[in-house]
């Protein structure tokens, strides 16, 4: 059995296979009936003791009964001792069945390989369960997109879409690649990247990732990341790699399996055969039917199997939540988090920057805005596109010459001739304009305005706070978490304000980059376990650096995404105690699993050395605690976190 809970998530863009034909889909379900009607046949016979019922009846009834379920576990055990791969568990049921027919109980022989063929079916269920959030991704990849080439529509595979060139998407379609909008406008249902239900309308030249869905009308867009290096794509390969990254528990449990199965088999002939110089009356197969028992109740299917899918289980929950564990290692390491530390701009704030408030000396506060919104769209400046924005398109009329960017300052032109000013205090004291110095002292960021050499108001522009950030640190709150931090490089008194309104711990700002990695150089070497969560390059190297990185992944930057060990793709911060809940959820029910198997083997194997427990004791033991095993870790599938 953990042959097939060890298969990875095929989520690779190869063909895919031929449509399996309906009897092969539902030949594992046909061949535990039929094998399950011929034993309870035969058992019925035998205990109506039906005359003709002899011997080779009975031993070719159960012998098909047997083939039917068990030959491919046979099979799978010959293969292996070929490879001279002797201790699994296919080997220790082969030979304790085997050994059941070789002394008469057929039946207890068959019912083993049934039991374990259910075994295998309830597995794949689970397992499939568990994949159907992940693989739903792939219902996201796009085989065709149509590309225009000489203002002719051409098909293509989105792989052969070069850099530059230009798609159109139709109503109701996938976008299959990264690009900018050329289009005027556009509405998108972004939900597969971000979660967000809510359309969002997007401008000429606003990005648009694969995944998102055209709802309106033909849009048209300049492709700006090659298939490989699409979010979309990124997300894909996460996902994949995601399996092959194991938890310590898993790694201890398959070192402990390779050690458990040797001895158990040298314990079972040592029960077969030391009885003759210790006990009188020895019966050999008495001695050898307890040892088969004994084989049957030490294969440690329950823990091969369960484990791994309960891990797995983790992965898909997260991943039904928005959350993208890239290895069910990271499941263990948020249960041990005691410190979260945040960037503020991207994680709890939207990073966007919007109008606040608009304060004028001389002019109306439109005249103001559109003079200053007709400077400030010389420049590509978050702030400077918020004013522009924020004066939708009213300002054109106004023409600014002689544009001049001063860094570190701001902007100057000339209207009318006459000088215009936008920019920080800096740009205002060098051209020694004066202003009342009580404005500096306002938390949000202010672009000051300057005409004809005097000082004619401000706009005030603040980053909004996301939705979800208060419900997101009160969350964490809860959840024991020591302190939760924010970090970041916005100045003080705005990093201050935020903190204060979201309730957390400890808030830093005026923070480089490198002052970040020094803060949580700190937490670490006091001995915290830290999770620090951003969104931007500026990110990476402390996400790299924490016990659990972790990156906004809707509109994050690529960098961070690839260095985070875990990625939001909602860009919610309350998904961060999510994750920490599913983790916990997940270790959880894997120690669960871990008690119940072993508990349960170690009674049925004292039981089964004394004489005291049957093959059908065995047979729960075995493949009876594997299947509740599995139930268990299914449960985490149908948990709201």
């Amino acid at each position: 059995m953990s042959e097939a809970c060890s298969k990875d998530v095929c989520l690779t863009d190869e063909p895919k296979p031929k449509k399996e034909s309906v009897f092969g889909k539902y030949k594992a379900y046909l061949s535990s009936i039929i094998s399950f009607i011929l034993l309870a046949v035969g058992i019925t016979f035998n205990q109506l003791e039906v005359v003709f019922f002899n011997t080779y009846f009975q031993l070719f009834l159960f012998g098909i009964a047997y083939l039917i379920v068990g030959g491919p576990v046979v099979w799978k055990a010959i293969t292996k001792i070929i490879k001279f791969d002797f201790f699994n568990e296919f080997f220790l049921m082969s030979i304790a069945t085997i050994g059941a027919f070789a002394i008469g109980e057929y039946a207890e022989g068959v019912a083993v390989m049934l039991f374990y063929s259910v075994g295998e079916l309830f597995q794949d269920a689970a397992v499939n369960k568990a994949k159907r959030s992940i693989e739903s991704l792939l219902k996201l990849q796009i085989e065709e997109v149509s590309v225009l080439e000489n203002g002719t529509l051409v098909i293509k595979h989105p792989k052969e879409v070069e850099l530059g060139q230009v798609i159109q998407v139709k109503s109701g379609e996938k976008v299959a690649l990264d690009g900018s909008l050329i289009s005027e406008h556009a509405s998108l249902n972004t939900a597969a990247l971000t979660g967000e239900s809510v359309p969002d309308d997007k401008k000429k030249g606003d990005t648009v990732l694969a995944g998102m869905v055209n709802l309106n009308t033909v849009i048209e867009i300049k492709i700006t990341a090659l298939y490989a290096d699409t979010k979309l794509s990124k997300i894909l390969k996460m996902v994949q790699e995601a399996s092959s990254r194991k938890a310590k528990t898993q790694l201890f449990i398959s070192k402990f399996a390779k050690i458990y199965t040797p001895i158990v088999t040298f314990l079972a002939v040592a029960l077969t055969f030391l009885p003759y110089f210790i006990v009188d009356n020895y019966v050999f197969n008495d001695w050898l039917y307890r040892a088969l028992v004994f084989l049957v109740i030490s294969c440690p299917c329950a823990l091969v199997i369960s484990i791994p899918l309960g891990y797995f289980g983790g992965i898909g929950a997260a991943s039904r939540n928005g959350i993208l564990f890239k290895g069910s290692d990271y499941l263990d390491k948020m249960t041990e988090i005691d410190t979260v530390v945040m960037d503020k701009t991207g994680t709890l704030t939207k990073g966007v920057f919007e109008v606040q408030k608009i304060v004028s000396e001389s002019l109306s506060e439109k005249e103001l805005l559109h003079i200053a919104a007709a400077i400030e769209a010389y420049s590509t400046h978050p702030i400077a596109k918020a004013i522009v924005k924020y004066a939708e398109a009213d300002f054109k009329k106004i023409e600014i010459e002689n544009i001049e960017e001063i860094s570190g300052h701001g902007l100057k032109g000339e209207l009318n001739n006459q000088t215009i000013l936008a920019g920080n205090s800096r740009l205002l004291k060098k051209f020694n304009v004066a202003y009342d110095e009580k404005i500096s002292a306002i938390t949000d960021t202010i672009v000051l305005i300057a005409i004809a050499g005097k000082f004619s108001g401000y706009i005030t522009i603040a980053d909004t706070i996301k939705e979800d950030a208060v419900e997101a640190i009160t969350a964490l709150h809860h959840l024991n978490i020591k302190e939760v931090i924010m970090l970041s490089g916005d100045k003080q008194a705005v990093v201050d304000k935020i903190a204060a309104q979201l309730g957390l711990d400890k808030a830093l700002g005026g923070l480089l980059p490198e002052d970040k990695v020094d803060e949580v150089s700190k937490l670490k070497a006091a001995g915290g376990k830290i999770a620090f969560i951003g969104d931007g390059i500026n990110d990476a190297p402390v996400i790299a650096m924490s016990d659990v990185g972790m990156a906004m992944g809707g509109l994050g930057s690529d960098t961070a995404i690839e260095t985070a060990d875990v990625v939001i793709q909602t860009d919610h911060p309350s998904k961060i105690a999510t994750a920490i809940k599913i983790g916990k959820a997940t270790k959880r029910i894997v120690w669960q699993n871990i008690g119940l198997a072993l508990g349960i083997k170690v009674i049925v194997l004292i039981l089964g050395a004394g004489g005291l427990a049957t093959m059908w004791e065995a047979v729960f033991a075995d493949v009876g605690v594997a299947l509740l095993a599995i139930l268990n870790a299914v449960r985490i599938q149908k948990m709201k976190f």
